[in-house]
């Protein structure tokens, strides 16, 4: 490996290490990682896969920091992971064949909405008050595990943020919510890598390397997000949803 390659590959850890720290908490790591993966000169399918693996190892990091604090419903995330990771291949597998960006106006719209909702509910997310699901809430949170899982392989910007919002909705609060949030990112990332690795879309390369900074990153942020509770978490959330819309929308103007 050249000294360019050498360079690129430290970029991309400390690229890596500060995306999962981030994303370990709220998700939105992907506002930094893909774009120093792209920097790195891979095409944008091998740059998303790529991601994926790194995501990947992140994710599964943060879900075991937050299950040994028992910061994750294990009953209720045991039953929406396969939904999640089945899902998220189906919409990997979609976007091979057909352009997600259409999907970024309304992504936008669903970002401010859950940005704005969330801010004007003062004191939502400070505890916890869930006690289980009704039958028709069961369905619905099904539902939306599968449809989220499914987003995120085919698109993917804003999943945490939706994710957490979903677990509001039922009442966590936002360390139970960002935990949860973790664990079913997890699966959406499992099932997404895995289409990637079987489309041949993944760097292993720049992936590895970039996945193990993700994983001390992922430690670091999941750790503090456990021991600082909501009053770190919801300001973390309302910052990184803000640059997520941000992006979003220079996107669509430029």
């Amino acid at each position: 490996m050249d000294e360019l390659n050498l360079g690129m590959l430290l970029f991309l850890i400390v690229a890596g290490y500060i995306a999962a720290f981030i994303d370990s908490v709220v998700g939105g790591g992907g506002l930094i990682s893909l774009p120093a993966l792209l920097l790195s000169g891979l095409p944008p399918s091998v740059a998303l896969g790529t991601n994926k693996l790194a995501g990947t190892m992140s994710s599964l990091t943060s879900s075991i920091s937050f299950m040994a604090s028992g910061k994750i419903d294990v009953q209720l995330v045991k039953k929406l992971f396969p939904l999640a990771l089945v899902g998220s291949a189906a919409g990997a597998y979609t976007v091979a064949f057909i352009p997600s960006s259409f999907l970024k106006p309304l992504v936008v719209v669903m970002l401010i909405a859950v940005t704005v909702y969330t801010a004007f509910k003062k004191n939502w997310g400070d505890r916890s008050t869930y006690r289980g699901l009704t039958k028709n809430a069961a369905i619905a949170t099904a539902a939306i595990a599968a449809v989220i899982g499914y987003y995120d392989g085919f698109f993917g910007p804003g999943t945490g943020s939706f994710l957490i919002f979903a677990f509001l909705l039922l009442g966590f609060d936002f360390v139970l919510a960002a935990g949860n949030a973790k664990a079913l990112n997890f699966a959406s990332n499992i099932g997404s890598l895995l289409m990637f690795i079987a489309l041949g879309k993944v760097n292993y390369v720049y992936g590895l390397p970039m996945g193990l900074a993700m994983v001390a990153g992922a430690l670091t942020g999941s750790r503090l997000a456990i021991r600082k509770g909501s009053a770190y978490v919801k300001p973390l959330f309302f910052l990184v949803t803000a640059l997520l819309i941000g992006k979003q929308i220079w996107d669509l103007l430029g």
